[in-house]
Protein backbone atom coordinates (compact mmCIF):
# COMPACT_ATOMS: atom_id res chain seq x y z
CA UNK A 1 0.00 0.00 0.00
CA UNK A 2 1.35 3.11 -0.89
CA UNK A 3 1.88 5.92 1.86
CA UNK A 4 2.25 9.40 2.11
CA UNK A 5 5.71 10.43 3.85
CA UNK A 6 5.84 13.88 4.06
CA UNK A 7 3.31 16.84 3.36
CA UNK A 8 5.96 20.31 2.08
CA UNK A 9 4.94 23.63 1.37
CA UNK A 10 6.33 26.72 1.10
CA UNK A 11 5.48 29.96 0.02
CA UNK A 12 7.21 32.11 -2.68
CA UNK A 13 10.17 33.72 -2.26
CA UNK A 14 13.08 35.93 -4.26
CA UNK A 15 16.05 34.56 -4.56
CA UNK A 16 19.56 35.78 -6.21
CA UNK A 17 20.47 33.97 -9.31
CA UNK A 18 23.29 34.66 -11.93
CA UNK A 19 22.83 38.03 -10.80
CA UNK A 20 19.33 38.33 -11.73
CA UNK A 21 16.38 38.24 -8.89
CA UNK A 22 13.89 34.97 -9.69
CA UNK A 23 10.60 34.79 -7.77
CA UNK A 24 9.90 31.00 -6.92
CA UNK A 25 8.07 28.29 -5.11
CA UNK A 26 10.55 25.95 -5.21
CA UNK A 27 11.85 25.47 -1.78
CA UNK A 28 9.33 23.34 0.32
CA UNK A 29 9.47 21.88 3.65
CA UNK A 30 7.83 19.31 6.10
CA UNK A 31 5.07 20.18 7.81
CA UNK A 32 3.41 18.09 11.12
CA UNK A 33 0.02 17.71 11.69
CA UNK A 34 -3.09 17.83 8.90
CA UNK A 35 -3.19 20.46 6.44
CA UNK A 36 -6.14 21.50 3.97
CA UNK A 37 -5.91 20.68 0.75
CA UNK A 38 -8.04 23.19 -1.49
CA UNK A 39 -8.50 23.08 -5.58
CA UNK A 40 -5.52 25.33 -6.70
CA UNK A 41 -3.22 24.36 -3.24
CA UNK A 42 -2.00 23.41 -0.12
CA UNK A 43 -2.60 25.69 2.94
CA UNK A 44 0.45 27.63 3.44
CA UNK A 45 1.57 26.93 0.39
CA UNK A 46 2.30 28.94 -2.94
CA UNK A 47 4.03 28.79 -6.57
CA UNK A 48 6.03 31.75 -7.74
CA UNK A 49 5.01 31.34 -11.66
CA UNK A 50 1.36 30.46 -12.16
CA UNK A 51 2.73 30.24 -16.02
CA UNK A 52 4.31 27.26 -15.41
CA UNK A 53 3.56 25.74 -12.09
CA UNK A 54 0.00 26.14 -9.98
CA UNK A 55 -3.47 26.30 -11.06
CA UNK A 56 -6.06 23.85 -11.22
CA UNK A 57 -4.07 21.22 -12.71
CA UNK A 58 -0.86 21.79 -11.36
CA UNK A 59 -2.37 22.31 -7.82
CA UNK A 60 -0.52 19.44 -6.00
CA UNK A 61 2.99 17.73 -6.74
CA UNK A 62 4.25 14.35 -6.04
CA UNK A 63 7.61 13.00 -5.73
CA UNK A 64 8.94 9.42 -4.49
CA UNK A 65 10.96 8.33 -2.07
CA UNK A 66 12.50 5.84 -3.68
CA UNK A 67 13.67 8.46 -6.39
CA UNK A 68 15.27 10.48 -3.71
CA UNK A 69 17.31 7.50 -2.83
CA UNK A 70 18.07 6.64 -6.80
CA UNK A 71 19.60 10.21 -7.55
CA UNK A 72 21.79 9.85 -4.44
CA UNK A 73 23.02 6.75 -5.52
CA UNK A 74 23.91 8.17 -8.86
CA UNK A 75 25.16 11.85 -8.15
CA UNK A 76 26.38 10.94 -4.53
CA UNK A 77 24.11 13.28 -2.66
CA UNK A 78 24.00 12.90 0.97
CA UNK A 79 20.31 12.62 3.02
CA UNK A 80 17.58 15.61 1.66
CA UNK A 81 15.38 17.01 3.28
CA UNK A 82 11.72 15.92 1.97
CA UNK A 83 10.21 19.16 -0.63
CA UNK A 84 13.78 19.05 -1.73
CA UNK A 85 12.95 18.35 -4.69
CA UNK A 86 9.82 21.25 -5.01
CA UNK A 87 6.88 18.51 -4.33
CA UNK A 88 4.19 18.61 -1.63
CA UNK A 89 3.61 15.22 -1.08
CA UNK A 90 6.63 12.89 -0.70
CA UNK A 91 5.24 9.69 -1.06
CA UNK A 92 6.38 6.04 -0.80
CA UNK A 93 5.10 4.02 -3.86
CA UNK A 94 3.62 5.39 -7.01
CA UNK A 95 6.57 5.36 -9.08
CA UNK A 96 6.98 7.03 -12.40
CA UNK A 97 6.00 3.94 -14.77
CA UNK A 98 3.30 2.68 -12.93
CA UNK A 99 1.08 5.87 -12.05
CA UNK A 100 -1.07 6.60 -15.10
CA UNK A 101 -2.12 9.73 -16.13
CA UNK A 102 -5.89 10.13 -15.41
CA UNK A 103 -5.72 7.92 -12.16
CA UNK A 104 -7.45 9.09 -9.07
CA UNK A 105 -6.31 8.61 -5.35
CA UNK A 106 -7.66 8.75 -2.14
CA UNK A 107 -5.52 10.78 0.65
CA UNK A 108 -7.02 11.06 3.97
CA UNK A 109 -10.37 13.38 3.10
CA UNK A 110 -8.86 14.48 -0.42
CA UNK A 111 -9.14 12.89 -3.78
CA UNK A 112 -7.04 13.58 -6.74
CA UNK A 113 -6.21 12.65 -10.94
CA UNK A 114 -3.65 12.81 -11.97
CA UNK A 115 -2.87 15.12 -14.70
CA UNK A 116 0.94 15.57 -16.42
CA UNK A 117 4.10 15.20 -15.69
CA UNK A 118 5.93 17.56 -13.89
CA UNK A 119 7.16 20.59 -16.13
CA UNK A 120 10.83 20.78 -16.69
CA UNK A 121 12.24 23.82 -14.77
CA UNK A 122 15.36 25.47 -14.34
CA UNK A 123 14.85 26.52 -10.70
CA UNK A 124 14.78 22.66 -9.67
CA UNK A 125 18.35 23.19 -10.76
CA UNK A 126 18.71 26.26 -8.61
CA UNK A 127 17.34 24.08 -5.46
CA UNK A 128 19.40 21.39 -6.12
CA UNK A 129 22.71 23.45 -7.06
CA UNK A 130 22.98 20.92 -10.00
CA UNK A 131 22.07 22.65 -13.59
CA UNK A 132 20.93 19.55 -15.46
CA UNK A 133 18.53 18.05 -12.76
CA UNK A 134 15.59 19.18 -15.29
CA UNK A 135 17.55 17.12 -18.54
CA UNK A 136 18.49 14.44 -15.70
CA UNK A 137 14.72 13.83 -14.67
CA UNK A 138 13.96 13.31 -18.11
CA UNK A 139 16.65 11.03 -19.25
CA UNK A 140 16.48 8.92 -16.52
CA UNK A 141 12.73 9.03 -16.18
CA UNK A 142 11.81 10.30 -12.92
CA UNK A 143 10.09 13.49 -13.55
CA UNK A 144 7.36 13.30 -10.68
CA UNK A 145 4.00 14.06 -11.79
CA UNK A 146 1.11 17.15 -10.88
CA UNK A 147 -2.44 16.02 -9.25
CA UNK A 148 -5.65 17.83 -9.22
CA UNK A 149 -7.72 18.24 -6.21
CA UNK A 150 -11.13 16.50 -6.97
CA UNK A 151 -12.51 16.83 -3.29
CA UNK A 152 -10.72 18.90 -1.03
CA UNK A 153 -10.07 17.72 2.38
CA UNK A 154 -7.36 17.68 5.23
CA UNK A 155 -4.11 15.18 4.39
CA UNK A 156 -0.97 14.98 6.54
CA UNK A 157 2.31 12.63 6.54
CA UNK A 158 1.29 8.63 7.35
CA UNK A 159 -2.00 8.77 5.55
CA UNK A 160 -2.42 5.75 2.96
CA UNK A 161 -3.06 6.51 -0.13
CA UNK A 162 -6.03 4.61 -2.29
CA UNK A 163 -6.61 3.97 -5.61
CA UNK A 164 -10.02 4.30 -6.67
CA UNK A 165 -10.13 4.80 -10.07
CA UNK A 166 -7.89 3.90 -13.43
CA UNK A 167 -7.38 6.30 -15.93
CA UNK A 168 -7.83 5.86 -19.53
CA UNK A 169 -5.14 4.85 -22.40
CA UNK A 170 -3.14 3.37 -19.54
CA UNK A 171 -0.11 5.65 -20.05
CA UNK A 172 2.04 6.16 -17.41
CA UNK A 173 3.56 8.95 -16.33
CA UNK A 174 7.09 8.25 -17.74
CA UNK A 175 5.39 7.22 -20.88
CA UNK A 176 4.00 10.81 -21.39
CA UNK A 177 6.95 12.68 -20.24
CA UNK A 178 9.14 10.63 -22.57
CA UNK A 179 6.77 11.12 -25.46
CA UNK A 180 6.95 15.19 -25.16
CA UNK A 181 10.67 15.36 -24.64
CA UNK A 182 12.71 12.74 -25.77
CA UNK A 183 13.20 11.43 -29.68
CA UNK A 184 10.49 9.55 -31.34
CA UNK A 185 6.70 10.70 -31.02
CA UNK A 186 4.39 8.40 -32.82
CA UNK A 187 1.16 9.31 -34.38
CA UNK A 188 -0.47 6.27 -32.49
CA UNK A 189 1.10 7.48 -28.77
CA UNK A 190 -0.29 10.71 -29.47
CA UNK A 191 -3.94 9.85 -30.34
CA UNK A 192 -3.64 7.74 -27.39
CA UNK A 193 -2.21 10.91 -25.06
CA UNK A 194 -5.30 12.98 -26.59
CA UNK A 195 -7.82 10.52 -25.86
CA UNK A 196 -7.21 11.45 -21.82
CA UNK A 197 -9.80 13.70 -20.59
CA UNK A 198 -7.40 14.47 -17.42
CA UNK A 199 -4.24 15.80 -19.38
CA UNK A 200 -4.10 18.83 -18.95
CA UNK A 201 -4.26 21.83 -21.55
CA UNK A 202 -0.57 22.99 -22.20
CA UNK A 203 0.40 19.04 -22.66
CA UNK A 204 -2.76 18.32 -24.84
CA UNK A 205 -1.60 21.45 -27.45
CA UNK A 206 2.26 20.33 -27.11
CA UNK A 207 0.75 16.59 -28.58
CA UNK A 208 -1.63 17.86 -30.88
CA UNK A 209 1.17 20.01 -32.54
CA UNK A 210 3.30 16.79 -32.54
CA UNK A 211 0.61 14.89 -33.84
CA UNK A 212 0.17 17.75 -37.08
CA UNK A 213 3.95 17.58 -37.57
CA UNK A 214 3.80 13.40 -37.73
CA UNK A 215 0.72 13.54 -39.65
CA UNK A 216 2.37 16.26 -42.21
CA UNK A 217 5.80 15.37 -42.21
CA UNK A 218 6.27 17.85 -45.12
CA UNK A 219 5.02 20.66 -43.76
CA UNK A 220 5.86 20.73 -40.35
CA UNK A 221 3.46 22.10 -37.46
CA UNK A 222 3.72 25.18 -39.00
CA UNK A 223 6.24 26.48 -36.91
CA UNK A 224 9.39 28.87 -38.07
CA UNK A 225 11.58 26.45 -36.59
CA UNK A 226 10.19 22.85 -37.87
CA UNK A 227 9.36 24.11 -41.22
CA UNK A 228 12.62 22.98 -43.73
CA UNK A 229 14.09 26.16 -45.17
CA UNK A 230 14.54 26.38 -48.70
CA UNK A 231 18.30 26.33 -48.73
CA UNK A 232 20.78 26.66 -45.97
CA UNK A 233 22.80 29.85 -45.26
CA UNK A 234 22.98 32.93 -47.31
CA UNK A 235 22.75 32.47 -51.09
CA UNK A 236 23.36 35.02 -53.51
CA UNK A 237 20.27 36.86 -55.70
CA UNK A 238 20.23 38.82 -57.77
CA UNK A 239 18.61 42.50 -58.32
CA UNK A 240 16.05 42.50 -61.29
CA UNK A 241 14.12 45.53 -60.18
CA UNK A 242 13.56 48.38 -58.18
CA UNK A 243 10.45 49.94 -57.71
CA UNK A 244 9.26 53.18 -55.91
CA UNK A 245 5.81 51.95 -53.85
CA UNK A 246 5.30 54.88 -52.15
CA UNK A 247 7.37 58.88 -50.78
CA UNK A 248 9.34 55.99 -48.36
CA UNK A 249 8.47 52.28 -49.65
CA UNK A 250 10.60 50.91 -52.76
CA UNK A 251 10.19 47.63 -53.43
CA UNK A 252 13.48 45.17 -54.73
CA UNK A 253 12.73 42.17 -57.10
CA UNK A 254 15.30 39.34 -56.67
CA UNK A 255 15.61 35.95 -58.91
CA UNK A 256 18.45 33.62 -58.40
CA UNK A 257 21.31 34.72 -60.74
CA UNK A 258 21.68 31.85 -62.69
CA UNK A 259 17.71 31.72 -63.91
CA UNK A 260 17.03 28.75 -60.99
CA UNK A 261 13.51 28.13 -60.09
CA UNK A 262 14.05 29.60 -56.61
CA UNK A 263 11.88 27.74 -53.56
CA UNK A 264 8.12 28.19 -52.98
CA UNK A 265 7.67 30.90 -49.73
CA UNK A 266 4.50 30.67 -47.83
CA UNK A 267 1.98 33.57 -47.84
CA UNK A 268 3.51 35.88 -45.04
CA UNK A 269 7.17 34.86 -44.39
CA UNK A 270 10.10 36.83 -44.67
CA UNK A 271 13.44 37.14 -46.13
CA UNK A 272 16.67 38.05 -44.50
CA UNK A 273 19.37 40.07 -46.22
CA UNK A 274 23.03 40.39 -45.42
CA UNK A 275 24.36 43.95 -46.97
CA UNK A 276 27.90 44.09 -46.90
CA UNK A 277 28.10 47.13 -48.47
CA UNK A 278 25.99 48.63 -46.07
CA UNK A 279 28.41 48.57 -43.41
CA UNK A 280 31.31 46.55 -41.06
CA UNK A 281 30.52 43.91 -39.92
CA UNK A 282 27.97 43.03 -42.72
CA UNK A 283 24.20 44.26 -41.49
CA UNK A 284 21.95 41.68 -41.67
CA UNK A 285 18.24 42.59 -41.96
CA UNK A 286 14.37 40.61 -42.20
CA UNK A 287 11.73 41.62 -44.65
CA UNK A 288 8.58 40.25 -45.44
CA UNK A 289 8.05 38.89 -48.58
CA UNK A 290 5.31 40.80 -50.43
CA UNK A 291 4.67 39.42 -53.52
CA UNK A 292 2.36 36.27 -54.75
CA UNK A 293 3.35 33.03 -52.62
CA UNK A 294 4.82 30.72 -56.03
CA UNK A 295 5.94 33.61 -57.89
CA UNK A 296 8.95 33.09 -60.08
CA UNK A 297 10.85 35.66 -58.31
CA UNK A 298 11.38 37.31 -54.39
CA UNK A 299 9.72 40.86 -54.21
CA UNK A 300 10.89 42.34 -50.54
CA UNK A 301 9.35 45.99 -49.93
CA UNK A 302 11.93 48.44 -47.93
CA UNK A 303 10.54 51.67 -45.58
CA UNK A 304 13.46 54.08 -45.23
CA UNK A 305 14.10 54.31 -41.50
CA UNK A 306 15.51 57.72 -40.14
CA UNK A 307 19.01 56.80 -39.93
CA UNK A 308 18.60 53.44 -40.92
CA UNK A 309 22.00 52.63 -42.65
CA UNK A 310 20.49 49.60 -44.34
CA UNK A 311 17.40 50.99 -45.41
CA UNK A 312 19.01 54.05 -47.19
CA UNK A 313 21.59 51.95 -49.02
CA UNK A 314 18.82 49.79 -50.20
CA UNK A 315 16.98 53.27 -51.36
CA UNK A 316 20.16 55.19 -52.61
CA UNK A 317 22.76 52.76 -53.95
CA UNK A 318 20.92 49.21 -54.70
CA UNK A 319 21.21 49.32 -58.69
CA UNK A 320 19.25 45.96 -61.06
CA UNK A 321 21.67 43.89 -61.59
CA UNK A 322 23.14 44.06 -58.09
CA UNK A 323 23.40 41.08 -55.46
CA UNK A 324 22.23 40.83 -51.97
CA UNK A 325 22.78 37.31 -49.96
CA UNK A 326 20.02 35.87 -48.49
CA UNK A 327 19.04 33.55 -46.59
CA UNK A 328 15.59 31.37 -47.29
CA UNK A 329 12.28 32.30 -46.42
CA UNK A 330 11.12 31.48 -42.78
CA UNK A 331 8.50 32.84 -40.79
CA UNK A 332 5.47 31.23 -38.80
CA UNK A 333 3.32 34.19 -39.50
CA UNK A 334 1.72 32.77 -42.55
CA UNK A 335 -1.85 32.49 -44.14
CA UNK A 336 -3.55 29.11 -42.85
CA UNK A 337 -6.17 26.69 -44.79
CA UNK A 338 -9.51 27.00 -44.37
CA UNK A 339 -13.25 28.03 -45.26
CA UNK A 340 -13.54 30.65 -42.13
CA UNK A 341 -13.53 34.49 -43.12
CA UNK A 342 -9.95 36.08 -42.86
CA UNK A 343 -9.11 39.76 -41.61
CA UNK A 344 -6.35 41.21 -42.58
CA UNK A 345 -4.98 44.38 -40.17
CA UNK A 346 -1.86 46.38 -41.04
CA UNK A 347 -0.43 49.82 -40.20
CA UNK A 348 2.34 51.25 -42.54
CA UNK A 349 4.90 48.72 -43.59
CA UNK A 350 3.37 45.69 -41.77
CA UNK A 351 1.12 45.68 -44.80
CA UNK A 352 3.82 43.36 -46.58
CA UNK A 353 3.31 40.09 -45.41
CA UNK A 354 -0.76 40.28 -45.69
CA UNK A 355 -0.27 41.56 -48.88
CA UNK A 356 1.36 38.38 -49.81
CA UNK A 357 -1.47 36.61 -48.05
CA UNK A 358 -4.26 38.41 -50.25
CA UNK A 359 -2.60 37.45 -53.14
CA UNK A 360 -2.95 34.01 -52.17
CA UNK A 361 -6.42 34.13 -51.36
CA UNK A 362 -7.34 36.51 -54.67
CA UNK A 363 -5.38 33.66 -56.42
CA UNK A 364 -7.67 30.72 -54.71
CA UNK A 365 -10.74 32.52 -55.37
CA UNK A 366 -13.83 30.77 -53.77
CA UNK A 367 -16.35 31.93 -51.03
CA UNK A 368 -14.15 32.36 -48.68
CA UNK A 369 -14.88 35.83 -46.79
CA UNK A 370 -12.08 38.99 -46.69
CA UNK A 371 -11.47 41.65 -44.82
CA UNK A 372 -8.63 44.24 -45.61
CA UNK A 373 -7.99 47.03 -43.39
CA UNK A 374 -4.85 49.29 -43.47
CA UNK A 375 -3.92 52.09 -41.59
CA UNK A 376 -1.20 55.18 -43.38
CA UNK A 377 -0.56 58.50 -42.65
CA UNK A 378 -2.05 59.46 -45.73
CA UNK A 379 -2.18 58.83 -50.12
CA UNK A 380 1.30 59.63 -50.45
CA UNK A 381 2.78 57.02 -48.07
CA UNK A 382 0.03 54.60 -48.83
CA UNK A 383 2.20 51.60 -50.45
CA UNK A 384 0.72 48.74 -52.41
CA UNK A 385 -2.94 50.65 -52.53
CA UNK A 386 -3.63 50.48 -56.82
CA UNK A 387 -2.53 46.99 -56.18
CA UNK A 388 -4.63 45.74 -53.12
CA UNK A 389 -7.71 47.31 -54.70
CA UNK A 390 -7.17 45.07 -58.19
CA UNK A 391 -6.99 41.84 -56.01
CA UNK A 392 -9.65 42.84 -53.78
CA UNK A 393 -11.88 43.52 -57.30
CA UNK A 394 -11.37 39.56 -58.07
CA UNK A 395 -13.13 38.51 -54.90
CA UNK A 396 -16.30 38.39 -54.47
CA UNK A 397 -18.03 40.08 -51.09
CA UNK A 398 -14.51 41.05 -50.12
CA UNK A 399 -14.64 44.36 -47.52
CA UNK A 400 -11.87 47.32 -47.56
CA UNK A 401 -11.47 49.75 -45.14
CA UNK A 402 -8.31 52.69 -45.65
CA UNK A 403 -7.83 54.64 -42.41
CA UNK A 404 -5.58 57.83 -42.92
CA UNK A 405 -3.85 59.36 -39.59
CA UNK A 406 -2.71 62.54 -41.53
CA UNK A 407 -4.82 62.82 -44.57
CA UNK A 408 -6.88 66.51 -45.73
CA UNK A 409 -10.48 65.89 -45.87
CA UNK A 410 -10.38 66.02 -49.75
CA UNK A 411 -7.90 63.29 -49.70
CA UNK A 412 -9.55 61.04 -47.87
CA UNK A 413 -12.93 61.68 -49.83
CA UNK A 414 -11.23 60.85 -53.07
CA UNK A 415 -9.55 57.53 -51.59
CA UNK A 416 -12.77 56.23 -49.52
CA UNK A 417 -10.46 56.32 -46.40
CA UNK A 418 -11.55 57.13 -42.71
CA UNK A 419 -9.62 59.81 -41.16
CA UNK A 420 -7.50 59.13 -37.71
CA UNK A 421 -6.05 56.17 -36.76
CA UNK A 422 -7.21 53.00 -36.96
CA UNK A 423 -8.12 51.86 -33.29
CA UNK A 424 -9.80 49.83 -31.49
CA UNK A 425 -13.11 52.18 -31.23
CA UNK A 426 -12.87 52.14 -35.00
CA UNK A 427 -12.62 48.51 -34.88
CA UNK A 428 -15.86 48.01 -32.80
CA UNK A 429 -18.21 49.43 -34.92
CA UNK A 430 -17.04 47.28 -38.20
CA UNK A 431 -18.94 44.30 -37.15
CA UNK A 432 -15.99 41.70 -37.81
CA UNK A 433 -17.16 38.23 -38.24
CA UNK A 434 -16.10 36.82 -34.80
CA UNK A 435 -15.39 33.27 -36.04
CA UNK A 436 -12.83 34.45 -38.82
CA UNK A 437 -8.98 34.19 -38.19
CA UNK A 438 -7.09 37.71 -37.92
CA UNK A 439 -3.81 38.12 -39.23
CA UNK A 440 -2.03 41.86 -37.64
CA UNK A 441 1.24 43.21 -38.82
CA UNK A 442 2.67 46.87 -37.84
CA UNK A 443 4.53 48.34 -34.97
CA UNK A 444 3.89 46.50 -31.79
CA UNK A 445 2.17 49.16 -29.53
CA UNK A 446 -0.60 48.66 -32.75
CA UNK A 447 -0.86 45.41 -32.84
CA UNK A 448 -0.95 44.96 -28.91
CA UNK A 449 -3.94 47.48 -28.94
CA UNK A 450 -5.56 45.84 -32.01
CA UNK A 451 -5.46 42.31 -30.64
CA UNK A 452 -7.33 43.16 -28.12
CA UNK A 453 -9.97 45.04 -29.13
CA UNK A 454 -10.02 41.76 -31.70
CA UNK A 455 -10.36 39.32 -28.59
CA UNK A 456 -12.79 41.58 -26.96
CA UNK A 457 -15.33 41.38 -29.86
CA UNK A 458 -14.82 37.84 -29.45
CA UNK A 459 -12.39 37.20 -32.48
CA UNK A 460 -10.06 35.05 -30.84
CA UNK A 461 -7.86 33.35 -33.54
CA UNK A 462 -5.37 36.05 -33.92
CA UNK A 463 -1.89 35.95 -35.81
CA UNK A 464 0.74 38.77 -35.21
CA UNK A 465 3.64 39.10 -36.56
CA UNK A 466 6.65 41.28 -35.30
CA UNK A 467 9.41 42.78 -37.23
CA UNK A 468 12.16 43.23 -34.37
CA UNK A 469 13.45 40.61 -31.23
CA UNK A 470 10.39 38.73 -29.84
CA UNK A 471 9.50 39.07 -26.61
CA UNK A 472 11.37 37.18 -23.68
CA UNK A 473 10.08 34.08 -22.19
CA UNK A 474 12.36 34.18 -18.45
CA UNK A 475 10.24 32.45 -16.19
CA UNK A 476 10.07 33.41 -13.20
CA UNK A 477 12.73 35.73 -13.32
CA UNK A 478 11.86 39.60 -11.94
CA UNK A 479 11.87 41.75 -14.93
CA UNK A 480 14.52 44.68 -15.39
CA UNK A 481 13.76 47.71 -17.60
CA UNK A 482 14.77 46.56 -20.88
CA UNK A 483 18.48 47.65 -22.06
CA UNK A 484 19.01 48.12 -26.02
CA UNK A 485 21.20 44.86 -27.40
CA UNK A 486 25.07 45.64 -27.13
CA UNK A 487 28.63 43.95 -27.42
CA UNK A 488 29.29 42.14 -23.76
CA UNK A 489 31.38 44.17 -21.39
CA UNK A 490 34.97 43.57 -21.30
CA UNK A 491 37.45 42.53 -24.09
CA UNK A 492 36.39 41.30 -27.37
CA UNK A 493 36.07 37.13 -27.27
CA UNK A 494 38.33 35.32 -29.66
CA UNK A 495 35.89 33.41 -30.62
CA UNK A 496 33.52 33.43 -34.16
CA UNK A 497 31.06 36.50 -34.64
CA UNK A 498 27.85 35.71 -33.72
CA UNK A 499 24.77 37.99 -35.40
CA UNK A 500 21.77 38.67 -33.55
CA UNK A 501 19.44 39.15 -37.06
CA UNK A 502 16.47 40.69 -35.64
CA UNK A 503 18.17 42.43 -32.99
CA UNK A 504 20.98 44.28 -35.62
CA UNK A 505 23.88 43.36 -33.38
CA UNK A 506 27.36 41.15 -34.07
CA UNK A 507 29.59 40.39 -31.33
CA UNK A 508 32.78 38.19 -31.21
CA UNK A 509 31.61 35.22 -29.09
CA UNK A 510 33.77 34.50 -26.33
CA UNK A 511 33.79 30.76 -25.03
CA UNK A 512 36.28 31.52 -21.89
CA UNK A 513 33.08 33.63 -20.52
CA UNK A 514 30.21 31.86 -21.43
CA UNK A 515 29.56 28.20 -21.73
CA UNK A 516 26.78 29.03 -24.39
CA UNK A 517 25.00 31.16 -26.46
CA UNK A 518 22.23 32.04 -25.06
CA UNK A 519 24.57 32.86 -22.02
CA UNK A 520 26.01 34.51 -24.57
CA UNK A 521 22.76 36.75 -25.50
CA UNK A 522 21.75 37.59 -22.38
CA UNK A 523 25.34 39.38 -21.36
CA UNK A 524 24.02 41.41 -24.84
CA UNK A 525 20.88 42.07 -23.32
CA UNK A 526 19.20 40.19 -26.67
CA UNK A 527 16.08 39.10 -25.87
CA UNK A 528 15.70 35.55 -24.78
CA UNK A 529 13.40 33.18 -24.45
CA UNK A 530 13.88 29.47 -22.56
CA UNK A 531 12.30 27.50 -19.28
CA UNK A 532 14.81 24.30 -18.62
CA UNK A 533 18.42 25.59 -19.81
CA UNK A 534 19.19 22.01 -20.35
CA UNK A 535 18.07 21.26 -23.90
CA UNK A 536 14.93 19.36 -22.73
CA UNK A 537 11.86 21.55 -23.48
CA UNK A 538 13.18 23.53 -26.79
CA UNK A 539 11.29 26.83 -25.62
CA UNK A 540 14.71 28.46 -26.47
CA UNK A 541 14.75 27.03 -30.39
CA UNK A 542 15.83 29.54 -32.75
CA UNK A 543 16.36 29.32 -36.77
CA UNK A 544 19.47 29.05 -38.33
CA UNK A 545 20.24 31.32 -40.50
CA UNK A 546 24.09 30.27 -41.27
CA UNK A 547 27.07 28.88 -39.57
CA UNK A 548 27.62 26.12 -37.57
CA UNK A 549 27.10 24.80 -33.88
CA UNK A 550 28.05 21.94 -31.23
CA UNK A 551 26.02 21.53 -28.47
CA UNK A 552 27.91 20.69 -24.50
CA UNK A 553 26.17 18.90 -23.39
CA UNK A 554 23.90 17.31 -26.40
CA UNK A 555 19.99 18.00 -25.42
CA UNK A 556 17.52 14.68 -25.19
CA UNK A 557 16.46 15.55 -28.52
CA UNK A 558 18.25 17.25 -31.79
CA UNK A 559 16.39 20.79 -32.80
CA UNK A 560 14.66 20.66 -36.34
CA UNK A 561 17.41 21.01 -39.15
CA UNK A 562 17.90 24.91 -39.93
CA UNK A 563 17.36 25.82 -35.95
CA UNK A 564 19.24 25.59 -33.05
CA UNK A 565 18.68 24.98 -29.16
CA UNK A 566 20.70 27.87 -27.94
CA UNK A 567 20.92 26.91 -24.04
CA UNK A 568 23.54 24.35 -24.92
CA UNK A 569 24.99 25.19 -28.54
CA UNK A 570 28.21 26.78 -28.71
CA UNK A 571 29.23 28.40 -32.44
CA UNK A 572 31.76 26.77 -34.49
CA UNK A 573 31.96 28.94 -36.75
CA UNK A 574 30.50 32.57 -37.81
CA UNK A 575 27.04 32.38 -37.19
CA UNK A 576 24.05 34.74 -37.63
CA UNK A 577 20.57 33.72 -35.46
CA UNK A 578 16.83 34.91 -35.96
CA UNK A 579 17.18 37.25 -32.80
Amino acid sequence: MASLLSLNVGLSREVDWRGRTVRTGIWKHPVDGPRLVRRLNIDGDGQGDLAGHGGEHRAVLVYQAQAYRYWRAQLGWGELEFGSFGENLTVDGLADDEVCVGDRYRIGEAEFEVTQPRVTCFRLGIRLDEPQMAALLVAHHRPGFYMRVLTEGRVQAGDEIVKIADGPQRLTVADVDALLYLPDHPAAKLRRALRIPALSAGWRSSFRDLLEAAENPDRGSGSATDTQPGWAGFRPLQVREVVKESVSVVSIILDDPDGAVLPTARPGQYLTARVPEAGRPAPVRSYSLSSAPGASRYRISVKREAHGLVSGYLHDSLKPGSTIEAAAPRGNFVLQDGTAPVVLISAGIGVTPVLSMLHALAKAGGPREVWWLHSARNPAEHAFAAETLDLLAGLDGARRFFFYSEATPDEAAATGAARGRLTAEMLTGLALPTGAAAYLCGPPAFMADIRNALNSLGVSDVHTELFGPQDAVNPGVVAKPPVAPHVPAGPPGPGPPVTFSRSGLTAPFDGAGFANLLEFAEACDVPTRWACRTGVCHTCTTPLLSGTVCYEPAPLEMPAEGSVLICCARPTSDLVLDM
